[in-house]
């Protein structure tokens, strides 16, 4: 079965032939928990052949959503096919990391682990005999930082979108793609965004779970890369007003089981799209506000989700309509592999396991009830007026984190796609965060009332 957790024994010795040739001194066992926070638990490597083997156990109790004290006991056992070593480490220290799927004492997968959730969602599209590739864009920003190393909200240069600049961005994007390509993660592209100080490096499509394994790694290898150059980055949707904010567009596409077809391209048709592409396109539309809370998974999400700043609010598809929800980008002719979708409403806060299962489950059912695909909407989205769109029942994106959990509790196919263990847990996690933003007291409040009540 694809996607599996077995380590073959020429993987196996492979690896632990590469740590003993390099020099490798600990690996980090990296995991999420469910909102996509990543976890690490570093062993000397004397001890990777027995994790390997056997696992490593550690108490999960402490893990968000992930087990209660009396039953906290699991262990990780690493996925070799993400084995690397760790760039930015050498000498005595030299690290490698692995990412490790997780179980329970009996031996079962771990129904609360993200990697598993969207390992199944994808072993559903295998049955139907599709293979599930994504490709996201992480826009993030890069700010100063403060003497105690806290970050600030200052920015480090005034560029624009594709600008060309020898400041300090150029080399830190440089640093970065270094960083990605030693992890084994092939750049496409890396470009200065439109906001000041916000930047984007792209890296090459693949099947979900390696993508998903990818963008976990580019947000970890960002970071560290940022401090080494006294920044500090975040992939905070909206961190300044009145700019854009941050984005993960994620391209799509179903290919054949053997990656040689891909089942959403059609040459015939004015989009290039398969009918199995459109019945796909079609579920995600008709899921979009119920994956809004996966998708776009914070109280700050929604700040970034108005019109005016590039970010889809109302839920339509087009070509080159880019105020819509789901475009589909040009492609050279003669290239049917490169016939794809791309959603634009989620977030880099997002669990990419999470939220590459939800849009897949939402394609599948798509394709499974033969769900009819709306005409595109090419006319600007903003410009058409709440009446227009009416007209066209073009519905909106929630406008808060509150609305889209209760969205998310009327659609089943959420709860679905991630399992009752993270969904309520998720569920219960981010009403708590609402309800802690909802009684804060916010500076524009001081400024707006206080001088007139």
């Amino acid at each position: 079965m694809r996607y599996g957790t077995e380590n073959t024994p020429e993987l196996i010795d492979e690896v632990l032939a590469k740590c003993e040739q390099q020099g490798v001194a600990f690996v980090n066992l990296q995991f999420t928990d469910i909102i996509g926070i990543l976890k690490s638990v570093t062993i000397p490597l004397e001890q990777f052949e027995d994790a390997i083997k056997g696992g490593k156990w550690f108490d999960g109790s402490s893990v968000e959503g992930f087990a209660r004290i009396a039953e906290s006991d699991m262990y990780l056992k690493p996925d070799l096919s993400t084995f690397a070593i760790v760039p930015w480490t050498s000498g005595r220290q030299l690290t490698a990391r692995a990412i490790c799927n997780v179980f329970t004492p009996d031996g079962q997968e771990f129904a609360g682990d993200p990697r598993y959730v969207l390992r199944k969602a994808m072993q559903q599209a295998d049955k139907l005999g599709y293979t599930f590739n994504t490709g996201p864009e992480l826009e993030f920003f890069l700010f100063k930082r403060n003497a105690d190393g806290s970050p600030t909200t200052e920015v480090h240069d005034a560029g624009g979108y594709f600008d060309l600049s020898t400041d300090l961005g150029e080399e830190v994007r440089n640093d970065m793609t270094l960083a990605l390509l030693a992890f084994g993660i092939e750049v496409e592209t890396a470009h200065h965004e439109v906001a000041p100080g916000q930047h984007e490096i792209d890296f090459k499509f693949s099947d979900g779970l390696r993508t998903a394994d990818s963008a976990l790694t580019l947000k970890y290898a960002f970071k560290m890369v940022a401090q080494q150059h006294g920044l500090y980055a975040t992939f905070m949707p909206k961190p300044l007003f009145g700019v854009n904010g941050s984005g993960m567009h994620t391209h799509q596409s179903l290919f054949s089981l053997d990656g040689e077809s891909n089942t959403f391209a059609d040459s015939n048709d004015a989009y290039g799209l398969s009918k199995t592409a459109k019945h796909y396109i079609a579920g995600i539309l008709k899921h979009a506000r119920a994956m809004s809370a996966i998708l776009s998974p914070t109280v700050n999400s929604y700040k970034r989700l108005v019109p005016g700043y590039e970010a889809p609010v109302y839920i339509a598809w087009a070509r080159i309509n880019r105020s819509a929800l789901v475009r589909i980008p040009q492609v050279t002719p003669g290239r049917p592999k490169a016939i794809r979708l791309e959603l634009r409403c989620p977030d880099p806060t997002c669990n990419p396991y999470l939220a590459f299962a939800v849009m897949l489950h939402a394609g599948l059912d798509g394709i499974k009830n033969e769900l009819a695909l709306p005409d595109p909407v090419e006319e600007n989205l903003y410009h058409m007026g709440e009446e227009g769109r009416r007209e066209r029942n073009i519905a909106s994106l929630p406008g808060s984190l509150e609305e889209a959990l209760d969205v998310m509790e009327s659609d089943p196919l959420i709860r679905t796609a991630l399992g009752d263990h993270i969904y309520d847990h998720l569920l219960d996690a981010r009403r708590q965060e609402y309800d802690e933003y909802r009684i804060q007291i916010t500076e524009w409040e001081r400024q707006r009332y206080l001088p007139i009540f």
